[in-house]
């Protein structure tokens, strides 16, 4: 059987391999197919695609952008869009655009409170690319602040944190619709991790379903069995196909390995992404004749 991985990170966003690294390491793993899903950028794909052949792993072009909802970061995977498309590439440069303003409000935030932290010393960490928390968490960690990331997250950065900063502009449904104006697959990313009321994450698949969305992350590293089930039967409920993928960071998440997750809890057949390709076909046929 085959097996994939539809939720990975290079070092284009918050992740620690270059694209080519993760391809060869899809390679050594035994995938299929995997798709580089970047926040808001997809500047990697190109270095992974130029790399498939040579390893002979599918890659799936991919981006995973974060969204507001709620006062809470959102994230929706996109799959199998226009690349190219430089009307696609201008959108996905708002979202990027609206990262570096968050993340220039937290620097100023912490360096108001005596942070030794600056735009330049990020730059000089982590390079010129849109930083994530992690890239945060991490500079916390470099620089004394913190014994561990999750201490970053769990006292600077994390949600009820003091330099904690939502995003301002785009929502899930935005992103949904993006997604699938370009041709792409949108995807809702691992829907516990927001810590939603049933009642809330139920309304909040409802609208995106509403708005377009084809698949849900079922299979995640994090999840239990039991949580799986608990997705599956969403995602049979408002009719949509499931997703998975292990969020594979590298060194920033060393618990998580590419393609099989924490302890080896994740297979994701290739049957997985047909699914997913079939949905949006008839999403598409439908869009066709109601027009």
């Amino acid at each position: 059987m085959k097996y994939i991985d539809l939720h990975v990170h290079s070092n284009q966003s918050d992740g620690t391999l270059t694209p080519k690294e993760l391809v060869r390491l899809s390679a050594e793993q035994g995938l299929s197919a995997f798709a580089l899903t970047d926040h808001d950028n997809t500047t990697g794909v190109a270095e992974a695609l130029a790399a498939s052949s040579e390893y002979g792993v599918e890659v799936i072009p991919g981006v995973e952008f974060s969204t507001e909802h709620l006062g809470i970061d959102i994230h929706i995977v996109g799959l199998e869009f226009e690349l190219e498309n430089p009307d696609f590439q201008k959108q996905v440069a708002e979202y990027r655009d609206e990262r570096l303003f968050r993340n220039r409000k937290m620097i100023d935030r912490m360096a108001a409170d005596g942070i030794d932290i600056s735009w330049e010393k990020m730059e000089q960490s982590f390079g010129p690319i849109a930083w994530t928390r992690a890239h945060f968490g991490r500079y916390l960690l470099d620089y004394g602040y913190v014994n561990e990331i999750s201490e970053a997250f769990s006292t600077y950065i994390g949600e009820d944190c003091k330099y904690f900063v939502p995003r301002e502009k785009s929502t899930p449904y935005d992103a949904v619709r993006l997604i699938r104006k370009y041709g792409g697959i949108p995807i809702l990313a691992h829907p516990f991790q927001y810590h939603l009321s049933r009642e809330q994450l139920e309304e909040l698949i409802g609208g995106l379903k509403d708005a377009g969305l084809i698949g849900m992350e079922v299979y995640y590293s994090t999840y239990s069995k039991e949580q799986s089930a608990e997705l599956l039967a969403l995602t049979q409920k408002y009719d949509l196909a499931p997703s998975g993928g292990s969020d594979f960071h590298g060194d920033n998440k060393p618990l998580i390995s590419l393609g099989t997750g924490i302890e080896n809890n994740l297979k994701i057949p290739y049957s997985i992404l047909d699914e997913l390709r079939a949905r949006r076909k008839e999403a598409s046929d439908h869009a066709g004749k109601q027009k």
